[in-house]
């Protein structure tokens, strides 16, 4: 599996040079392609992007052999670089057939509502002239590498296009664990009034397979009150580890800041509130982040092979409990998709697997198989039907652990065999009800049964 990373590296030096001309003329070359694209689209309509470069570098570009193109990029764009037109090139393409797919679907949705006696008031997609795209700079003609932190890089300076040294950070290039990763071209990109050098890296990684009787996992239980509830689990059942990870500071902070944006919302109305917005989501991206981070160092710890989450999709509250208003708030700023999608990224860097199991009932019934649990007054705590107190999203990563192993070991089997493990061990037959007790129980048949695990 090929995983690709972007290291974001701030531009410090560049003097008095600007570097808005060279985007500029970039954009403006751009909006020329994708007219010219649009407008010979029968041309070039399913061909892959190499052939395209062709046919349309023959239609602008002129040149000994092609002396008279039908559109006149040449003079337009005097000297421009010809790496930077492919590049271009490339990228008007991908415009216009992402805008002629969806015109295809709009004419197609169209056809079905008025065959179906419907109104059909939905509007056609526009193909925009006007991108805020970022120049590649291909390595030997646009950009040549002069040390860990210093460049030359070509740059449209007083109308011509020449060689400028700029220095920027690249402690992120040593600190990213990137040795052996493949340094593809960079990008100049503005953020704000900032600019950075972004360079792609790509690498291979082979993604763990690990036996599933040899695997240990890391099963996660995101929340509300802790950001993640973690447990190292082997495939018998046995938790070797547990970590809560939270941002209770940062949490508190994000708390005050929505308190004084509804505070000014309620005295001036609805309004937009830029700086709020700005820490807010800063605070939430520093939550996701520390929290992926802090799963996959605990995977590292155990050797884990695969981090197990629950499916977690659009949750919807009743309007009728208690406090509803208040939760349909708090799940309104809660990044659980985000972390997920982060600790799976980081999760693939290593080699590891990511696996989701079925989230129903993990946190209501007890991960010792005595039933739905009581949940306190302190809301982190529950109380089984035996008596027994325990941490509500600890018993739930348990759960979540035994799942998926319980899953992997009877995939396996034929059916036969699946049927007399089920007999034995009847808490199977209903998946929504799996805990760790089901999969203690499950080793336990298997071991009457003569039977392994694969």
């Amino acid at each position: 599996m090929e995983k690709t990373k972007t290291i974001k590296n701030k531009i410090l030096s560049h003097g008095t040079i600007s570097f808005e001309p060279t985007l500029i003329i970039y954009r403006n070359a751009l909006k020329f392609i994708v007219e010219v694209i649009d407008e010979e689209w029968i041309l070039v309509e399913g061909l892959s992007t190499k052939e395209v470069t062709r046919v349309v570098e023959k239609l602008i570009h002129r040149t000994k052999d092609n002396p008279s193109p039908e559109y006149d990029f040449t003079s337009t764009f005097y000297k421009f670089p010809s790496y930077l037109r492919r590049s271009a090139i490339s990228k008007a393409f991908g415009i216009v057939t992402s805008y002629r797919s969806n015109l295809k679907n709009w004419q197609s949705d169209k056809l079905k509502a008025l065959s179906d006696g419907k109104a059909f008031t939905k509007k056609p997609p526009v193909l925009s002239m006007e991108h805020d795209a970022f120049p590649v700079f291909y390595k030997g003609n646009m950009f040549n590498r002069i040390s860990s932190n210093r460049a030359e890089i070509k740059l449209f300076i007083n109308n011509d296009w020449v060689w400028h040294t700029i220095t920027f950070n690249d402690k992120n290039l040593k600190n990213r664990g990137i040795l052996d990763w493949k340094e593809n071209n960079p990008t100049l990109i503005k953020v704000g009034k900032k600019y950075f050098i972004n360079f792609s890296c790509t690498k291979k990684v082979k993604v763990n397979k690990t036996k599933i009787n040899e695997q240990t996992i890391i099963a996660v239980d995101l929340g509300l009150t802790n950001s993640a509830v973690c447990s190292a689990m082997r495939s018998n059942g046995t938790v070797i580890g547990r970590k809560f990870i939270n941002q209770p500071i940062e949490k508190d902070r994000m708390n005050t800041i929505i308190g004084k944006l509804k505070k000014a919302q309620r005295s001036s109305g609805k309004i937009e509130a830029p700086n709020f917005w700005r820490r807010i989501n800063g605070l939430q991206n520093y939550i996701k982040v520390n929290t992926a981070s802090e799963i996959i160092k605990f995977a590292e710890e155990y050797n884990a092979s695969v981090v197990v989450f629950e499916y977690l999709g659009k949750m919807r509250v009743p309007k009728d409990i208690f406090g509803a208003k208040r939760i349909r708030h708090k799940l309104h700023h809660w990044c659980k998709l985000g972390i997920q999608s982060k600790v799976e990224e980081m999760a693939h860097y290593r080699g590891m697997r990511i696996r989701r199991v079925n989230p129903k009932y993990t946190s209501a019934l007890a991960f010792d198989g005595s039933g739905k649990v009581k949940r306190n007054t302190k809301k982190d705590l529950a109380t089984f039907q035996n008596g027994k107190v325990y941490h509500a999203d600890l018993s739930a990563s348990y759960n979540i652990g035994a799942r998926y192993f319980i899953k992997e070991i009877l995939k396996p089997f034929s059916e036969k065999k699946r049927l007399a493990i089920q007999a034995k061990v009847p808490e199977l037959l209903a998946r929504t009800r799996l805990t760790l007790a089901s999969l203690i129980s499950l080793h336990q048949a298997l071991r009457t049964n003569g039977a392994k695990p694969a």
